[in-house]
């Protein structure tokens, strides 16, 4: 994916105001709006100038689209990096694009923005005044496995810009205790209630949709609620079996039976030890056969008794025999 310059596609500098973006936007409408304009391209580039003012426009995506596109030249390849909209809070609100007509860049990094969000209700027949509850907001949190596996009691800081007299957006931060069940998994919302935008009229105020995202882990790694990690095995373990123990998040272990000629990259399953939740998930183990070195004069005198005494023994054969009958498993 390529990286997307909005202020080129506008041709206003980075510290252009909320003004200048607007003119901008409203002379490249006259020009290139399908309607008016006879150039080949031109529903091509009203489309890219519409995403390009849906963001700058939005001084929440603004603030997130600055943050990450620092040093970054329209047209280099790029991926966001994980979490990287940790921390900022969006209200929903800004200039939204209709369902298909954004690209892959935009939808990368604001297609989930305010899916979530509930429209205001409209204020009830008879009352005094306009009553609507408020908008809710939403946000990333970046969690550690550990603490889906026993849940945990946790700070944030979540930054949101607000416009200054001048038109220029500044970031407030505010800081909340959020508390995390034990279960969640990645895509899960966590709700505050009452953390959003205050209502209109007496209504009440939105609440806070926090959406789980995990860091990356040395060893474990989650799928739903099924937990996966490496299983090293010494080879005499994979060859003639054995009870090993095995470290789960949170310090707690639990001894997986390996059976005989267990081989490298075999998953061993243990039901119902993934990730504990009302249905827990599954602990898949992939098996990794450890060598000895050998640059020990042992593991080196071993090897070449196995050697002399196992001549006809041929690993890719056995490996393409191996092949050739999972191919044939999954035909059946």
């Amino acid at each position: 994916m390529e990286f997307k310059d909005y202020y080129k596609v506008l041709g206003v500098p980075r510290d252009a105001s909320a003004s200048d973006i607007k003119k901008a936007y409203r002379r490249l409408a006259r020009k290139y709006h399908p309607d008016v304009s006879k150039a080949a391209d031109a529903a091509e580039r009203m489309s890219e100038i519409n995403e390009a003012n849906a963001v700058l426009c939005d001084v929440e995506k603004r603030a997130a689209y600055d943050a990450i596109g620092q040093g970054r030249q329209a047209g280099e390849r790029f991926t966001p990096p994980p979490g990287w909209d940790e921390g900022f809070e969006f209200s929903g609100a800004g200039s939204p694009l209709d369902e298909g007509d954004h690209s892959a860049f935009f939808e990368e990094l604001f297609g989930r923005m305010g899916r979530q969000t509930r429209p205001p209700p409209r204020g009830r027949a008879g009352d005094g005044a306009h009553r609507a509850r408020g908008e809710d907001h939403h946000a990333a949190i970046l969690l550690d496995i550990e603490d889906a596996w026993q849940g945990a009691r946790r700070q944030i800081s979540l930054k949101s810009p607000r416009l200054d007299a001048e038109g220029r957006a500044h970031l407030v931060e505010r800081t909340l205790e959020v508390t995390i069940p034990p279960g969640v998994k990645a895509g899960q919302l966590i709700r505050l209630a009452g953390q959003g935008s205050p209502g209109w009229g007496g209504g009440a105020a939105g609440d806070l949709l926090l959406e789980v995202h995990f860091r990356p882990h040395p060893r474990f790694q989650l799928e739903g609620a099924d937990l996966l990690m490496a299983l090293p095995l010494a080879p005499w373990e994979a060859a003639l079996g054995a009870v090993v123990p095995v470290s789960l998040p949170g310090g707690r272990s639990l001894k997986v039976r390996v059976p005989a000629g267990t081989q490298s990259g075999q998953v061993i399953t243990v039901r119902g030890r993934g990730l504990p939740a009302r249905q827990p998930g599954d602990l898949d183990l992939r098996v990794e056969v450890i060598l000895p070195s050998a640059h020990d004069p042992r593991a080196r005198a071993l090897y070449e008794q196995m050697a002399r005494a196992l001549p006809e023994f041929d690993a890719r054969k056995q490996h393409a025999a191996a092949e050739d009958a999972a191919v044939s498993e999954g035909a059946r």
